[in-house]
């Protein structure tokens, strides 16, 4: 992927110098607190390999966050396919995002978003771009509204890759944003 500048942030691929921060938020009790595992620094690796190679793949992926002004890692915010979620139209992109617990509040998650939302709209020249939270992830949900998403609740789920042990963690609620509503925002903010 060709890495995407904005205000604060470098959007690009995971490199490895990024293996302790991807570990540490794959695992850190609060930012894991809606989902029902944790990975251990092996798993991590694993997993930021496998993410590393879709986004190489595709030009696009829960991608690397840096504060351009510090080169420092801050977590992933970026675009994914759903594939493996049956429970949602084939060919539906998702938004999503995971920091440190430090770089939480600073709108961080939210001037990347934007940025991956123009991507989406406008070079994958998507329709719409969907996010999903556990019901009780109110930051999560939080940042979906500030995106300029509405809540479908007609479309929420019980999420397939949560297992039945973690009744809790099991609803999701879905936020949709249309490429027209992301338009008429962006229009409407000029």
């Amino acid at each position: 992927m060709k890495p995407m500048r904005t205000e604060r942030l470098i959007l690009r691929n995971w490199e490895e110098r990024d293996r302790e921060l991807f570990h540490r938020i794959n695992s850190d009790e609060r930012v894991m607190e809606f989902f029902p595992f944790r990975r251990d620094r092996a798993a991590a690796d694993a997993k930021m390999d496998e993410v590393r190679a879709w986004i190489d793949e595709d030009g696009y992926g829960f991608a690397a966050a840096e504060i351009a002004a510090t080169g420092a890692c801050i977590g992933f915010v970026g675009l994914s396919g759903t594939e493996d979620m049956d429970v949602l139209p084939a060919g539906t992109i998702e938004i999503g995002w995971r920091l440190a617990p430090e770089f939480w509040s600073k709108g961080y998650v939210t001037e990347a978003a934007e940025a991956w939302l123009a991507y989406g709209f406008e070079t994958l020249d998507v329709d719409e771009i969907v996010s999903f939270a556990v019901a009780e992830n109110h930051r999560s949900t939080a940042v979906m509204k500030r995106l300029g998403m509405t809540a479908d609740p007609s479309a929420d789920f019980d999420h397939p890759g949560i297992p039945d042990s973690h009744p809790a963690l099991k609803r999701h609620v879905l936020y949709r944003l249309s490429r027209e509503g992301w338009q008429a925002r962006k229009k409407a903010a000029r």
